[in-house]
């Protein structure tokens, strides 16, 4: 074999060895960095909610990755693994729920094709957390709810509402079809019991609201 040939495949395999080494490191990181956070049973939406308003106020689409949970904040990635096939799929949740029993998660129809669950209905999984779209909650199991009582196009008239209405009464401003809309919240609450309790003693002072879940 050429003399030169020969250094040349030395230097070839002293360049590529770290390469392989590194991407070895970075993939194995990427593993012990997956943090489990929840297991349980995992459904998916029924053909119903196709085009219909989700929590966040975008429109639900049945072909796109998405999924409900209780409590994620809004925007989380979650890599969902199906713990008897091995199947997963990554979801961003976009929605509230579910609220049936001890299930976990609602996936679109499309992440519930990707885990081949879809003719089951329901599959036993593994919520792992890939980018979080804010604080995660220390219990995932533990609900918050608010009553909303206004929703405003502009500031103005949200914020004289709300200190109209007094105690717990603020504004948030909610980015939904291409515009800003300023919602009128009032408390917060850990139990939608409570919430339901207050939502009647505001309607009593002239305030009509709903309960609604923040997370």
């Amino acid at each position: 074999m050429n003399h030169s040939v020969v250094i040349y495949a030395i230097f070839l395999i002293l360049i590529l060895i770290p390469l392989f080494a590194m991407s070895s490191c970075e993939r194995d990181g990427r593993e012990d960095a997956d943090v489990v956070l929840q297991e349980g049973v995992a459904s998916w939406y029924g053909p119903g909610f196709h085009g219909r308003r989700t929590s966040t106020g975008e429109i639900y689409d049945a072909n796109d990755t998405t999924a409900a949970h209780r409590t994620l904040p809004f925007d989380t990635i979650v890599r969902v693994v199906d713990t008897e096939t091995g199947e997963s799929v990554y979801v961003r949740i976009n929605d509230r729920g579910p609220y049936v029993g001890d299930r976990i998660i609602d996936l679109s129809r499309a992440a519930a094709d990707a885990l081949g669950m879809r003719e089951a209905g329901t599959a036993h999984v593994r919520l792992e957390l890939v980018e979080a779209g804010g604080p995660i909650p220390d219990d995932l199991d533990q609900e918050r709810f608010t009553i909303q009582i206004g929703e405003y196009s502009g500031p103005f008239y949200a914020n004289r509402f709300a200190e109209e209405i007094g105690g717990d009464a603020r504004v948030d401003s909610v980015y939904m079809f291409g515009r800003s809309r300023f919602m009128v919240y009032y408390g917060y609450f850990e139990s939608i019991d409570s919430a339901r309790a207050e939502t009647r003693r505001l309607e009593e002072e002239g305030y009509r609201g709903f309960v609604k879940q923040i997370n």
